[in-house]
């Protein structure tokens, strides 16, 4: 059983194990302090179920796709990652695009099975990722949905029993290091009315619903690059979940800030974006910087672009999990730099 390390919400801010974090950070005179800086590993339990497409995802030194290998990998490197100061991850159940963007997606990468029962051998690679977390003192962000794999569920019914069985998963296992999102970007390409803005909130409340001991996880979703969540989402969430992509200039991300605090209902709740594309790093304005300005907290989104090494790309599998290239690196540096570590 876990249970070691246990992320809460007070207002605005977060706190893993009863301790503020960043206690009294602050950089260029803005408040670190309570903030959650992130990175989206969402391939953290990476499998491909589909025979034809597997090959796809060999790793370059054996010629073969292996699971465990990656998640070996992925908590080899954990450490590094928090040295750095980054508090949380994502991982999702169903993944993200192995390519970083994709229109077709006909590889089957799901934790979830059809009729909403869950993968022993995915869960387990979980189960593994939620405990080193525990280990390291820091909070996972566990999506349960992606809508480029949402297509393998059958029904709404399955849906529902997804939530319900990933959610009771980790009550049973006693994960306290958790942050669920329902779902990837709500408002993108879902089939299931069930997972689109309008009707998400259900299953943000369900979620919540679920107790052991009295104790519940904390869920949100998160929308599309540019978005600001609806009222519907922003008053049932514990979190509010924000994209950067395709917001190319930092004074949007701090717009989107500005405009989410002031959707009808909002009370105070921590903002973070967990999935962001936009890098530069070394200059003296970005959308980390941005993010941080407005007080919400940021996650770094890196996939391999075109004529790219293995060695680059956190969503790009295999996953090479180390901090192994200039972007890379510059994010962790620029994470040290803010949290003071």
């Amino acid at each position: 059983m876990s249970g070691g390390t246990e992320i809460a919400i007070r207002g605005e801010q977060f706190f893993i194990s009863g301790a503020v974090t960043y206690p009294g950070v602050t950089w260029k005179g803005q408040r670190i302090e309570g903030l959650l800086l992130n990175s989206r590993m969402v391939q953290g339990i990476f499998d491909d179920l589909n025979p034809e497409t597997r090959g796809r995802w060999a790793y370059p030194d054996t010629g073969r796709w292996d699971a465990d290998r990656n998640t070996d990998e992925f908590i080899a490197a954990m450490p590094s990652w928090r040295a750095h100061g980054v508090l949380a991850v994502t991982v999702n159940l169903q993944g993200g695009s192995p390519y970083g963007y994709s229109k077709d997606q006909p590889w089957i990468n799901s934790a979830i099975a059809p009729d909403g029962s869950l993968r022993g051998d995915h869960m387990e690679r979980l189960r593994r990722i939620l405990n080193a977390a525990d280990e390291l003192g820091m909070a996972v962000i566990v999506g349960l949905f992606y809508f480029g794999q949402e297509k393998e569920l059958d029904d709404e019914a399955a849906v529902i029993r997804g939530v319900d069985n990933a959610v009771d998963w980790m009550l049973d296992q006693g994960h306290r290091n958790v942050l669920i999102e329902i779902n990837n970007e709500c408002n993108v390409r879902y089939r299931q009315p069930l997972l689109m803005p309008e009707r998400v909130n259900e299953l943000i409340a369900r979620a919540q619903g679920k107790e052991r001991d009295g104790r519940r996880l904390l869920a949100g979703t998160s929308y599309g690059g540019g978005v600001v969540p609806g009222k519907e989402v922003v008053r049932q969430a514990d979190f509010l979940l924000l994209h950067g992509n395709h917001v190319e200039t930092p004074g949007r991300i701090r717009e989107m800030v500005r405009q989410t605090r002031q959707v009808e209902g909002y009370t105070p709740k921590p903002i973070l974006f967990n999935e962001d594309d936009h890098f530069a790093f070394d200059q003296p304005d970005n959308n980390f910087i941005a993010a941080v300005d407005e007080y919400a907290s940021w996650g770094f989104f890196d996939y391999r672009m075109e004529g790219e090494r293995y060695n680059n790309g956190y969503q790009s599998v295999p996953v090479n999990w180390r901090i192994s290239s200039d972007r890379k690196r510059g994010f962790f540096n620029l994470a040290r730099q803010i949290t003071g570590q």
